[in-house]
């Protein structure tokens, strides 16, 4: 986990003498990886432990099977964790109902991320003393992945969220217009990257410094990678594609990809890249594709953004409000529509330098409107409000 400096300003938990402990249910772990949830908990997480908060981060031991059920810590969170039955059905909900026994009542806050692991919010909202915050990051219940019982599980969690925490979260504005106004919108950060990021890991895998096309993510249904591949294998011989990401229970979906990228030796599947080769990754793009059928606030394409990346995605909602407007350095297709994401991935690989020039322009706006500080800052009141 890549270390960043953390504001030490006089924080309202100091200033009212009041430090919380919160425990956050829901994601893998930590350190974070390549889950959007994880990244969050980490970077929300380490913010408030440096304020003089506890937080504790319950990870499954199937995420971090090195560390056993040892009680470690990173960038000051407490790490608890938790065996879990690592199946696609019974790990994220097993490992809720643990670390919600575990924590109900023993913290101020108790914090569920996602649909599944709110199921059991009623435990510490009800039974005890604690207070419940849920955090929509995105529909999980229209995933691709689940079928039919998964899928009415999950619309169950939909309708408790609604129901049985004191305060619920959307990470877009579009989830939080879903919840009327029992719901507080608290958006995904992103950070500046540093400048000058070396090459050196984008050659070793055979890639062309600005001259390839990129997406970064899992590779799910959802995300529309297959999309993607097929669109690109249309455009000219001088542009390579990168995808970095992996399965996510989605084995089949996975073959099908591999199975389009042997047809072109210009398409390369990398598997989950982290750190500073995932940086490198972004920096020496020349363009990012985000070309999704669902997504709550995706942190990649924000990512993408804080590089100066031009971006292309589909006209969902979220990608609507981290591009804003439409044009040079970010452009706008319909969803599913290859004839639309062959034409904007034409017209930004046609003038390169433009594209770039009003990227980086629109990443001081991206930089200003996407802040974990101030993320951290509005969750942290929220906690008090709600502890008061």
């Amino acid at each position: 986990m890549r270390a960043v400096k953390i504001s030490t300003s006089t924080t309202t938990a100091e200033r009212q003498g009041r430090a919380l402990r919160i425990a956050m249910i829901g994601q893998r772990g930590l350190p974070a990886t390549y889950g959007g949830i994880e990244h969050h908990v980490a970077q929300i997480g380490r913010r408030l432990a440096a304020r003089g908060h506890e937080v504790t981060v319950f990870c499954r031991t199937n995420y971090t099977p090195d560390r056993g059920d040892r009680h470690d810590r990173i960038d000051g969170i407490r790490l608890r964790h938790l065996p879990t039955l690592g199946t696609k059905h019974m790990d994220a909900l097993t490992h809720s109902l643990t670390s919600t026994l575990a924590a109900a009542g023993r913290h101020d806050i108790v914090h569920y991320h996602a649909l599944g692991p709110g199921l059991f919010a009623p435990v510490p909202r009800y039974l005890t003393g604690s207070r419940v915050v849920q955090t929509i990051h995105g529909w999980d219940d229209l995933r691709a992945k689940w079928g039919g019982l998964a899928q009415r599980v999950l619309r169950a969690g939909r309708w408790m969220s609604q129901r049985v925490p004191n305060a619920v979260i959307g990470v877009s504005r579009e989830i939080t217009d879903e919840y009327g106004e029992s719901a507080t919108y608290i958006s995904n950060g992103v950070e500046r990257p540093p400048d000058g990021i070396s090459p050196e890991s984008v050659l070793a895998r055979g890639l062309r410094p600005g001259g390839y096309v990129l997406f970064v993510g899992r590779l799910v249904p959802e995300k529309a990678v297959d999309l993607l591949l097929r669109t690109f294998s249309q455009l000219p011989d001088d542009v390579q594609l990168a995808v970095a990401g992996g399965s996510a229970y989605t084995d089949d979906y996975v073959t099908g990809l591999r199975e389009l990228a042997a047809r072109d030796p210009r398409i390369h599947l990398l598997g989950y890249v982290y750190g500073d080769d995932l940086a490198a990754l972004y920096h020496h793009a020349a363009v990012y594709v985000q070309p999704s059928h669902l997504e709550g606030l995706p942190l990649a394409l924000l990512e993408a953004a804080s590089h100066g990346l031009p971006l292309i995605a589909s006209g969902l909602g979220c990608h609507r409000e981290i591009i804003a407007t439409e044009g040079p350095g970010g452009r706008i297709f319909r969803p599913g529509d290859p004839a639309g994401l062959k034409e904007a991935l034409g017209q930004v690989l046609a003038e390169r330098d433009r594209e770039r020039a009003a990227a980086l322009t629109r990443r001081e706006d991206i930089l200003r409107r996407y802040s974990w500080d101030r993320a951290t800052d509005l969750t942290e009141e929220l906690y008090l409000r709600l502890a008061r």
